[in-house]
């Protein structure tokens, strides 16, 4: 690794501790490695840790809205991306390994797949817990 890599390793802390907060701050939700990486389920999986999994970067994918993959992508390439495997499906890919992560933003994306994944009834249970 040159010496500018190692310095920006260095500067980015580990963001796994803050993405598993936040995945498992939902309700019913439960965590297994997959394909060698963590993972959360709720019923089925909504967020997968991709560190360095395909390339030398770290990441997460996740299920997504219809048309969110598109418009992220599109927008903003240098936070969202397409994965494989799961793009084909709308999945959405996030860098978690730039120096300045919106975790506000990533929260809001994490809650977004929740959404998509989880059954009515905890996709209900959330809403009711954000407006009390």
């Amino acid at each position: 690794m040159d010496h500018h890599l190692r310095c920006h390793a260095a500067r980015v802390t580990d963001p796994l501790p803050r993405l598993r907060a936040l995945c498992t701050a939902l309700p019913e939700v439960t965590e297994k490695i997959s394909h060698g990486e963590p993972t959360w389920f709720v019923r089925k999986v909504f967020v997968t840790y991709a560190h360095h999994h395909h390339d030398d970067r770290v990441g997460f994918w996740c299920a997504a809205p219809p048309g969110a993959q598109e418009a992220l992508v599109g927008s903003r390439p240098d936070r969202f991306f397409r994965p494989p495997y799961v793009g084909g499906r709308g999945w959405l890919g996030v860098w978690l390994d730039d120096e300045e992560v919106d975790w506000d933003e990533i929260a809001e994306v994490v809650a977004d797949a929740y959404r998509e994944i989880a059954p009515k009834k905890l996709v209900a249970q959330l809403d009711a817990a954000e407006w009390s």
